[in-house]
């Protein structure tokens, strides 16, 4: 996602001839953060990308068409390389979702 913004990014600001030092003047961003976008390597808040859009003199849309996002995410369960989708929580048959089913036991007299 962060690649191909990088790459409208890079688009847009060749095709309005600007360099990326003259571009981080006009949207008052470090002149190196503009190479990090367009390398791909960070993700713009909405503010920083309007401002760029702003001041490349295109809308918003030019800067993320091909972007995309899809609703759910995974749960990795720590200690295992197995993926539960949401929904399918595995259980060890104690109600622990832990993948050993071990509890933290402390000894009631260990003052």
């Amino acid at each position: 996602m962060k690649i191909r913004l990088g790459q409208n990014l890079a688009r847009c600001r060749e095709s309005v001839g600007v360099s990326q030092e003259e571009l981080s003047f006009r949207a008052s961003i470090h002149r190196t953060e503009v190479s990090l976008l367009e390398r791909g390597e960070r993700m713009p808040r909405v503010d920083t990308a309007l401002r760029l859009a702003g001041s490349l003199g295109v809308a918003l849309d030019d800067l993320v068409v091909g972007l995309e996002w899809r609703p759910g995410y995974e749960v990795i369960v720590h200690g295992s390389w197995e993926v539960i989708e949401p929904g399918d929580q595995k259980s060890n048959g104690t109600g622990d979702p832990s993948p050993n089913g071990s509890a933290v036991e402390t000894p009631a007299d260990s003052r």
